[in-house]
C-alpha cells in the first residue's frame, strides 16, 4: 500500500510513531539504524514487526538494496498528519473543519505568527479560486 488511506490507517502505538518519527527525520532508514536510534533494548526482530505493520498500515514503503530492507515513509509527515486531522474532524465534528479551527483560535492553540500564515494560506486560496477577499464569493 503506498497511500496512507484514513479507513485503513489505525492509531500507531508509541513505538510505531518513535520509529515514524525517526523515518520521517532521515528520510530512509534500515532495521538496524532505527534499532539503534531508538535507544532502547529492543531485539532485532522486534523492530521489524513494527516496520513490517507499519508497511502493511500504509505508513512506510521499503525497497531492497544488497538484500537489506530501506524503509522510507510513503507519505510526507504533514500530508499523514493532515489525514489524522480528517479523521479527527470527521469523527468529532461531522467534518467541520472550521468548527475544528474556530475551536482552536478560541482556545488560543494559535499564537499570532501561526494564525498569520494561516490567513495568508486562506487568502492565496480564495485567490486561486477567484474569490473576493472581502465576501469570500466569487468576484
Amino acid at each position: 500500500m503506498s497511500d496512507i488511506s484514513t479507513d485503513e490507517a489505525r492509531d500507531l502505538g508509541d513505538l510505531e510513531r518513535a520509529v515514524m518519527q525517526l523515518i520521517w527525520t532521515h528520510g530512509e532508514m534500515t532495521a538496524e539504524a532505527v534499532r539503534e536510534s531508538l535507544g532502547r533494548p529492543l531485539k532485532e526482530s522486534t523492530i521489524r514487526t513494527v516496520l513490517r505493520r507499519l508497511e502493511e498500515k500504509g505508513f512506510l514503503t521499503h525497497e531492497v538494496e544488497a538484500r537489506t530492507f530501506i524503509y522510507r515513509a510513503a507519505e510526507a509527515r504533514g500530508k499523514a498528519a493532515a489525514k489524522a486531522v480528517k479523521r479527527i474532524v470527521d469523527w468529532f465534528c461531522n467534518g467541520s473543519v472550521e468548527e475544528v479551527l474556530v475551536g482552536m483560535v478560541d482556545s488560543k492553540m494559535l499564537d499570532q505568527r501561526q494564525l498569520q500564515a494561516l490567513s495568508k494560506k486562506i487568502e492565496k486560496a480564495r485567490a486561486e479560486k477567484g474569490e473576493s477577499k472581502i465576501t469570500g464569493g466569487k468576484k
